[in-house]
């Protein structure tokens, strides 16, 4: 009966039916594809092999069993794509989708990421960590906001100055040639503040310029010195730290729209988890090759009373032109001066604290994160 009706349709009809048919068969095989991935292009200057890439590749293992192969990340490590201003660059020309990169290169971006990175303002890690548990959610949302998902902070340690002469001495230090990072604001305000006439450089070019004595004096966490091979030009290390450094793991948020609801709480919740692991494994190593580094020849310098104060007070004027300038704004800056004041009352309960975010000598200690 069926084949009859089939046979009395209209020519027309029948060729219709056909084409129906093969367009719902097409339909089921690209349904039953996998869709496509979304593919993060993420750059470092972390080198193949170190912890930092290390974590990211075994983060991007986890995202794709996670969701099913629809989220892939493909990095680009050493370097490759050049320093951090450059992936920034390649970031907003859509060459790239994130990096593991400092705060300076969102200071024209979101500047009050560099909030940490106030010159003189801790006075160890521990205060480092109260500030950070009241604070750090306040900055990524605000990165968010700025067209970044950043998926956490990652330490990189305190910064002393390196050089390959004795500058024990504020004038020795001004008669240095002081490396700057290129294009950061707010550490050439900070240097201007200090008297010193800095020469900049990209991260990349440091190196050659220790070797050809361009430069002969840097201010590095010692992780970092050594991951860029910059300890091995140096010969002192002035026993003050100078400012905390970090690094967020950072993509467009435009590019993480794409991810449905399911796959983007993946992606923050494990890559959370990686940036966390490589803040860890940093605080540990920090003091660990610090001590390593002067064991195998780098010379401690401590300043002397009246040299530690000149830093401090020329220290307290950098804090008050980054705000003046708007580097930092007011408002965050009130909240660190208020969380630091308070971790120094607990510490401190009897003695009446200096509640100015001034900084005493002394190299940081370890403090255990939990």
């Amino acid at each position: 009966m069926l084949r009859s009706l089939a046979l009395m349709a209209p020519r027309g009809s029948r060729r219709i039916g056909a084409w129906g048919a093969r367009c719902a068969a097409v339909t089921c095989i690209l349904l039953a594809l996998p869709a496509a991935a979304t593919t993060f292009k993420i750059a470092t200057l972390s080198p193949a092999g170190s912890t930092w890439m290390n974590i990211l590749r075994a983060a991007a293992e986890e995202v794709d069993a996670a969701t099913e192969g629809r989220v892939a990340f493909r990095f680009y490590p050493g370097g490759a794509m050049g320093d951090d201003w450059a992936v920034l660059r390649k970031i907003r020309a859509g060459q790239l989708h994130g990096g593991v990169v400092t705060t300076t290169v969102f200071n024209r971006i979101y500047s009050d990421v560099q909030l940490y990175n106030l010159p003189l303002i801790f006075r160890d890690l521990s205060e480092v960590d109260a500030v950070r548990a009241q604070l750090d959610r306040v900055l990524l949302a605000g990165m968010e906001r700025n067209g970044f998902v950043a998926f956490g902070i990652a330490e990189v340690g305190m910064a002393y100055a390196m050089s390959r002469r004795p500058a024990a001495t504020l004038q020795a230090m001004r008669r240095a040639k002081v490396w700057s990072p290129e294009g950061d604001i707010s550490v050439a305000r900070a240097l201007d503040t200090f008297g010193i006439a800095p020469i900049p450089l990209t991260v990349v070019d440091v190196l050659p310029g220790l070797q050809t004595g361009l430069i002969d004096t840097v201010a590095s966490p010692p992780v970092a010195a050594v991951a860029l091979q910059w300890h091995t030009q140096l010969d002192y290390v002035l026993d003050i730290p100078l400012m905390y450094v970090y690094g967020l793991l950072a993509v467009s948020e435009r590019h993480f729209r794409r991810l449905s609801d399911a796959d983007a709480a993946a992606v923050r919740r494990i890559l959370g988890d990686a940036v966390a692991e490589a803040d860890r494994r940093n605080r540990a190593d920090h003091d660990a090759t610090m001590q390593v580094l002067i064991s195998q020849g780098l010379k401690l310098e401590v300043p002397a009373p009246e040299e530690l104060a000149n830093w401090r007070r020329l220290g307290k004027q950098a804090e008050a032109r980054w705000v003046r300038e708007g580097i930092i704004s007011d408002g965050l800056y009130q909240q660190l001066v208020a969380a630091l004041a308070a971790v120094r009352r607990k510490a401190s309960p009897i003695a009446a604290p200096d509640q100015s975010p001034s900084v005493p000598q002394g190299r940081p200690g370890t403090a255990s994160r939990q």
